[in-house]
């Protein structure tokens, strides 16, 4: 059941991509958002497929109630939150009707976010933050899942709209498609149909209840210790609510790659979570992607001197014991690589140069156990060193 969901995740990701050109990390925030139950926003120019994007998602979750909505600075909360009920104003009762509104979504699409006035701002920040429909002064619970903001431009900072800017987890800039390639695809492709697949809100809620279920060591908690003392050196100061959120979507990265458990590689995708203000996201990038690559890293370098000190045994001690022991060390030197390559998606052809390394040397050496040394032409007595190699 597990991997059959994570396909089907999987598929619908692919199909995505294919449908929407250069816009993969905007289909991995989205399907992330969901899984994790956040909130995600779309920062960039108008006709990027913002708006596109999200409701061809709410059309693959079949079961799912979607609202989308254009806010100006003259939208009333009758348009989003529902009319007035006439009936309920009659006997002094101040009720919405909520059908088809905001409320009762499980996926919202906002656009143009940052227009929201205050008339509408405060139900929208209660009901974005704790799911929450105040409804004639009692608090309703609404089966909001996540919403998915889009906007133009970032809001100024004398608009008072901090507080709905932080709602939103992930933040995204997107911008017209930059490649030639791509964007005559996007032109051929216009008016075709693509038969898209599908997942029932029954798949997607045991999808978040095994996304919560995601396991997360103790060393990305470390790294996350790390990078929050880092940012601080740079005047970066992410709320500890923001961190705590950020595991729900590191938990999120690892279901959408078919993993239980964490790896220090899904950290990058923080890089679009920890800043707060848009001249802070480099300084977050370059210390993120610092981290989610370190480890894997380190243990790169640290198998790759491990396998030149065996291979370096075999020059200078030939016996069949260093032999036999050398042999073994490789083997288990090659399995760790293929568990690491396993476990780390993004670093696969970085693995795969120093597995095909590792691998020649261990032919190399049964080579040298078997027949360790041999005659050149002038009679002399010659053993190959060739796949000794330097970091």
């Amino acid at each position: 059941m597990i991997f059959t969901n994570c396909n089907k995740l999987e598929e619908i990701r692919q199909a995505l991509n294919s449908k929407f050109f250069e816009r993969e990390n905007e289909v991995e925030g989205i399907l992330v958002a969901l899984l994790s139950r956040q909130h995600m926003l779309m920062i960039g120019p108008a006709g990027t497929a913002k708006s596109a994007l999200s409701s061809e998602l709410s059309k693959i979750i079949e079961g799912s109630a979607y609202f989308q909505w254009l806010l100006t600075k003259f939208s009333t909360p009758e348009e989003v939150f529902g009319p007035l009920s006439l009936k309920g104003l009659e006997q002094g009762v101040y009720q919405r009707i909520i059908t088809s509104k905001m409320p009762e979504a499980n996926i919202v699409f906002l656009d143009e976010i940052f227009k929201a006035n205050s008339a509408i701002l405060n139900s929208l920040l209660t009901l974005i933050n704790e799911r929450l429909f105040y409804n004639n002064g009692s608090p309703v619970q609404v089966p909001l899942m996540s919403v998915i903001g889009a906007s133009n431009e970032y809001p100024e900072e004398e608009e008072g709209l901090d507080a709905l800017f932080d709602r939103f987890l992930l933040r995204f800039e997107i911008d017209f498609i930059a490649d030639e390639t791509n964007f005559v695809s996007m032109l051929k492709a216009a008016g075709q149909t693509i038969q898209m697949p599908f997942m029932t809100m029954e798949e997607l809620l045991h999808l978040q209840f095994l996304t919560d279920r995601v396991v997360i060591p103790d060393e990305v908690y470390k790294a996350l210790s790390k990078i929050r003392v880092e940012l601080r050196d740079e005047g970066i100061r992410p709320s500890d609510r923001r961190f705590k959120q950020s595991l729900s979507v590191l938990q999120a990265k690892a279901m959408i790659n078919q993993r239980q458990v964490v790896q220090m590689d899904d950290i990058a995708i923080l890089e679009n979570v920890l800043w707060e203000k848009v001249e802070q996201k480099d300084a977050v990038s370059y210390i993120i992607r610092n981290h989610a690559h370190d480890v894997i890293t380190q243990t790169l370098y640290s198998l790759q001197n491990e396998a030149n000190e065996v291979f370096y045994s075999i020059l200078q001690d030939q016996s069949p014991e260093t032999g036999m022991e050398a042999t073994q060390k490789m083997m288990v030197l090659v399995a760790d690589l293929n568990k690491l390559k396993n476990q780390s998606e993004s670093r696969k052809a970085d693995i795969d140069v120093l597995l095909n390394k590792v691998t020649s040397m261990q032919h190399e050496m049964l080579n040298r156990i078997l027949e360790p040394c041999y005659l050149d032409n002038l009679g002399e007595k010659r053993c190959s060193t060739s796949i000794f190699f330097k970091m």
